[in-house]
């Protein structure tokens, strides 16, 4: 049962941002007079499914990690000769059906469309969220701040109150410990306002083992302060739709900036790669997020839909992003690349995919203490 705890929560979630990723490929496509065969959550075997009137047949599959949707005549078009070689298997009317017929501007919309979906389904949970449960714009003031620790060596005081952390506003006492960490610089620049001055400190945070709020390991970064809302009242306010919908855009926009940033730091060797998961991580952490209710669930959808969205616009072949890359190519050099080098760009793509998986996996399986 408590196996169950964890995967009915984590397959719902992963089918409501599979389903938005699919249906914004899906809307585009049929907007553009594209053909669609399929839509399918999950791969391998059809569990259940129907074809609708247009002919598409829409089906649940029994592996519940991804999905797809499929163009009518879809396979894989490289060279202008194999597309000439294509229309003449279809009359005239089935041609404009075919995805590899549209404009270039059409098919960067049909292919982008996907990831954009996810980011508009996190700025609408967002959204909902601070309109009904509202958000806290508790200012962060410091209490304490610990003897021979970074923030003590830096100059911060108690009283200050942070404004913001690497040029990220700080609107709420939930925003200090979630800005620290994200952070991929060596120092970090703190302001603060004292005696109505703000200054600007940097401070060089300290990394220690420890845990989240969910009981799970993690690389934590401490900078040994302690903060406190003012009178120890929290400042929770319910906002109406238009501010709502602008502090939901902020936050999509800081999570896809911190991940660029994180794989930015990666790729210079300073990333932490340890804090890599793959769906067992997801699965557990959903989990544990869910018994906390609907909002806290709701969060965390919204996250792991920004995660979605910002990892198909890698460019990487079998992605959503190599297809835009190619598309750039043809723009470009005024020509789809030829199939040789697709080709090669496929296999390079699909090894760089299973090293994540198996990178990722073994991350997961480190979690769990089975390594």
């Amino acid at each position: 049962m408590e196996i169950l705890s964890f995967i009915i929560p984590f397959i719902i979630l992963l089918t409501v941002v599979v389903f938005i990723h699919e249906y914004g490929h899906y809307y585009f496509a049929k907007r553009y007079g594209v053909g669609v065969t399929d839509f399918s959550i999950g791969f391998g075997k059809e569990l259940f499914g129907f074809n609708d009137k247009s002919g598409t047949r829409w089906k649940f599959c029994a592996i519940p990690l991804g999905g797809y949707v499929k163009f009518f005549g879809d396979r894989n078009v490289f060279s202008q000769a194999e597309q000439e070689e294509l229309l003449k298997r279809y009359s005239k009317k089935d041609q404009n059906k075919l995805f590899v017929t549209k404009p270039l501007y059409q098919r960067s919309l049909v292919v982008a469309a996907g990831p954009l979906a996810n980011f508009v389904l996190a700025i609408l949970i967002f959204s909902f969220i601070y309109m009904f449960a509202g958000k806290d714009f508790t200012p962060a003031q410091i209490q304490e701040v610990q003897k021979e620790s970074p923030a003590f060596s830096a100059g911060v005081k108690n009283g200050d109150i942070i404004l913001s952390i690497d040029d990220n506003k700080v609107s709420s006492i939930l925003d200090v410990s979630t800005y620290i960490n994200t952070s991929t610089s060596e120092n970090i620049d703190i302001k603060v306002l004292r005696n109505n001055s703000q200054i600007v400190l940097k401070v060089k945070p300290q990394i220690i083992k420890s845990e989240d709020s969910l009981g799970n390991k993690i690389n934590k970064k401490i900078i040994g302060i302690k903060i406190s809302p003012p009178n120890n009242e929290f400042n929770r306010e319910r906002l109406g739709p238009g501010t709502a919908l602008f502090y939901a855009i902020k936050e999509t926009w800081f999570v896809i900036k911190a991940s660029l940033d994180f794989i930015v730091s990666m790729f210079k060797g300073k990333g932490d790669t340890t804090q890599l998961g793959g769906p067992i991580k997801i699965a557990k952490i959903t989990g544990q997020v869910a018994q906390h209710g609907l909002i806290a669930f709701l969060s965390i959808m919204a996250y792991i839909s920004i995660s979605l969205g910002f990892i198909n616009l890698f460019p990487i072949p079998m992605l959503d992003g190599g297809h835009l890359m190619f598309y750039a190519f043809e723009k470009v050099l005024g020509r789809p690349l030829t199939q040789r080098t697709q080709e090669g760009f496929f296999r390079i793509g699909l090894f760089l995919l299973i090293s994540l998986m198996f990178f990722t996996t073994f991350n997961d399986l480190k979690d769990l203490g089975l390594f």
